[in-house]
This record gives C-alpha cells, structure tokens and sequence, in this order.
C-alpha cells in the first residue's frame, strides 16, 4: 500500500524547461514533521508504488502523476494539469531547513 503524502511546496532550480524547474517537493507528515525529497526520488516512489502524492486547493484533492515531455522527460504535475505542471509551480518555496 502506497504512503500518501500531501505536497505544500517545492524549491525550484535553475532550469529553464518548466519540466525540469521543480527541483525538490515538501510537505507536511500526519505527526507535523516536515518532509523534502528530490523530484527524481518522488517519481521513482510513485512508479514502484511507494508513494502517492497530493495537493489540496479549497478544500478539494489532487492527485500528483508522472507525465513524459515530448522529449521523454518525466516530472510531476496533477491530472488536472494540461502538459505544464502550473497548479505545483504555484505552490510557495519550501523552508531551506
């Protein structure tokens, strides 16, 4: 059974390609600790069936999914997405610590 894990924010890096920008997604745990993993760590969880990921926007749930570019890239957008992963890119910068 896969371990669900609401998203809250990201850090981006430096990328150019909005496929590429989202740099590492956060959140919060159950316990209120926070929690970061890279973008390659949370689509590795998400295709081996380890993780699901959300976000929640007025009170209403999004489930996270691997999409491919057309270059045959993945990252991470919500189904409810187009090709960009802009309901993410929204989501304030993580805390550094």
């Amino acid at each position: 059974m896969a371990y669900k894990r609401q998203i809250t924010c990201i850090n981006q890096g430096n990328r150019q390609d909005i496929h590429e920008r989202i740099s590492l997604i956060g959140g919060l745990d159950e316990n209120g600790s926070r929690w970061k993993m890279t973008r390659q760590e949370a689509i590795h969880g998400i295709e081996a069936g380890e993780y699901e990921f959300f976000i929640k926007k007025k009170g209403i749930t999004y489930e996270v999914v691997v999409a491919v570019s057309r270059f045959d890239y993945k990252y991470l957008k919500l189904i409810s997405d187009g090709d960009e992963p802009n309901s993410l890119l929204n989501l304030p910068e993580c805390p550094q610590h």
